[in-house]
């Protein structure tokens, strides 16, 4: 399964934010394990630099961007990206943009906390919790 991860769910792990990061962890563990493959927009680089060297300082944001394109596969964010961005009817630019770079990625799922801001994605839509669900049981019915 493919997802694309909100830029919380990565920052939930990188910054270690509580209550998120046992969720938001699990989730980045089963990427790494890989049961899903994880995708991220390219946008949500600048958008975690951003905010990690603002919490964290300059050199650990320059880390943390690197454990991300070691990490997931980039979603382009290009003209025809940014258009179909803006063809969404959603209120948060951002969250259109990571739809948009999904939907042109062909990802199965969108991972988020914040579901209500992707209610405009054509994909199916989940919480960390309901991602694991799933995972979980197949690993059960596996062994």
């Amino acid at each position: 399964m493919r997802v694309l991860l909100d830029t919380n769910i990565v920052l939930d792990v990188l910054l270690n934010r509580v209550p998120w990061f046992n969720d938001s962890q699990a989730v980045w563990q089963t990427h790494e394990k890989g049961k899903v493959r994880g995708h991220i927009a390219a946008s949500t680089l600048t958008n975690i630099f951003y905010i990690s060297r603002r919490s964290v300082g300059l050199a650990t944001a320059h880390g943390i961007v690197r454990e991300c394109l070691r990490t997931f596969d980039i979603c382009p964010v290009d003209r025809y990206a940014l258009e179909q961005a803006a063809r969404l009817i959603g209120s948060d630019f951002e969250d259109n943009l990571q739809i948009a770079c999904a939907t042109i990625a062909g990802v199965d799922a969108i991972v988020t906390r914040d579901k209500g801001g992707f209610a405009a994605a054509p994909m199916i839509v989940l919480t960390p919790s309901e991602l694991l669900e799933p995972v979980m049981h197949f690993q059960l019915c596996a062994n």
